[in-house]
């Protein structure tokens, strides 16, 4: 009989191998041909799911964005059913931290990311599917400070939305210099950052 294979898994296992190969050679010579070698499969194969290179690229971003977000939404709910204000505060920073490259799957993750977010300024076919993840980080920001407000935990005459930039190019900041200069931008140091921003901010609980 011939083998059945799960076209989602499938799909989910050339996008990995386009995460090695633009990890170490990077997003241009993520092709067809040698994303196909990555994974172990003939390059008909992969033609099957993705009828061009940057088809191919764009199910990868969107795979990378997916992976990010599910992780995201479950650091979130945890926080938004606490009930604890020191309890909040650390499940704030964990689901912040989850936007750090603070181990491996997270530092792979933001080499992957600031790739493509590069080339999405020259491939117009990335480009709405990198806003789109920027303008995700975001929406994360406005509801962690939007949330703190209502319970009182934030500093008076804090204006949200200039706060929230002012976090995500905190994070973005601290995730392109942990991905060019890891042996300075430590996990350490970006913990100690971000806890330090946070405490300027919040009201001691």
């Amino acid at each position: 009989m011939p083998k059945i294979v799960d076209p989602d898994l499938r799909r989910r296992a050339v996008a990995e191998a386009v995460f090695r190969v633009v990890r170490r050679d990077g997003v241009e010579q993520a092709s067809l041909r040698n994303v196909a070698a990555e994974a172990g499969l003939a390059i008909g194969s992969v033609r099957h799911y993705f009828a061009s290179h940057d088809e191919l690229l764009v199910f990868a971003l969107q795979e990378l964005s997916a992976q990010v977000g599910q992780r995201l939404r479950a650091h979130a709910d945890r926080l938004f059913a606490a009930a604890e204000a020191g309890a909040r505060r650390m499940l704030v920073e964990d689901l912040l931290a989850e936007l750090l490259p603070l181990d491996t799957r997270r530092h792979e993750e933001a080499v992957v990311w600031l790739a493509f977010s590069t080339a999405a300024r020259t491939r117009p076919s990335l480009r709405p599917h990198a806003r789109e993840a920027y303008d995700g980080l975001r929406m994360v920001g406005a509801r962690v400070l939007a949330e703190a407000q209502r319970l009182g935990r934030l500093v008076d005459g804090l204006d949200l939305e200039l706060e929230n930039e002012r976090l995500c190019a905190l994070l973005d900041g601290l995730a392109v210099d942990a991905v060019l200069w890891p042996e300075r931008m430590t996990p350490e140091l970006m913990n100690a950052v971000l806890r330090r921003h946070l405490d300027s901010i919040t009201i001691p609980h």
